[in-house]
């Protein structure tokens, strides 16, 4: 995903699954580990993003992945 991207849900599982976040350019689900050292300041950031309508440039940790290894408002 190398453009922006907005946040269009973040669906919250009870530890240990993952939290999966849909985003308005992709029909696709994306999880943020919970074993991601900085997994708390990433939920926050998305959060953060989805509540202002702010958009969000991702980093994968595949090219072609589904899990969200960074996400920088834009």
């Amino acid at each position: 995903m190398p453009e922006p991207v907005t946040v269009a849900a973040i669906r919250e599982h009870p530890a240990p699954q993952d939290v999966e976040v849909v985003f308005l350019e992709s029909a696709r689900f994306y999880r943020l580990k919970r074993e991601h050292p900085r997994f708390d300041e990433l939920l926050e950031t998305l959060r953060r993003a989805r509540g202002s309508g702010q958009r969000v440039e991702l980093a994968l940790s595949k090219r072609e992945g589904d899990v969200i290894e960074d996400a920088c408002p834009e």
